[in-house]
């Protein structure tokens, strides 16, 4: 089992840029892959971006490819999204995702692990 807790959420003019971060417990944490999902209001959850448990893959939901880079640092547990050419319609909570039955985190994983999620709110 892991626990997620994301971090760097807040607010950001467009055009700007955050870096979000998601600290994992856990020994086994290299094992996981890893991504993040994200809902806005009155919409369902939707897949961001996903990393393999090597971090040799990630993969992008189409709107957010060359804007976001998902990344990983196995020996800091920790996995990040960088988020540059933030747009309003990127306005939403951020939730970090891992499972361990996947070689990686795609639009088609429904992933079993989620973090608490946190809010970015881009304005225009």
């Amino acid at each position: 089992q892991v626990q997620l807790v994301e971090s760097g959420g807040g607010l950001v003019q467009a055009g700007g840029a955050l870096r979000l971060s998601c600290a994992a417990s856990g020994r086994t944490f290299s094992t996981y892959a890893l991504g993040w999902f994200r809902q806005a209001p009155g919409k369902e959850r939707e897949f961001v971006a996903g990393i393999s448990w090597s971090g040799g893959s990630t993969y992008y939901r189409d709107s957010v490819k060359g804007r976001f880079t998902i990344s990983r640092d196995n020996a800091k547990n920790t996995v990040y999204l960088q988020m540059n050419s933030l747009k309003p319609e990127d306005t939403a909570v951020y939730y970090c995702v891992a499972d361990r039955s996947v070689p990686s985190i795609t639009i088609t994983t429904i992933p079993k692990y989620w973090g608490q999620g946190t809010q970015v709110t881009v304005s225009s």
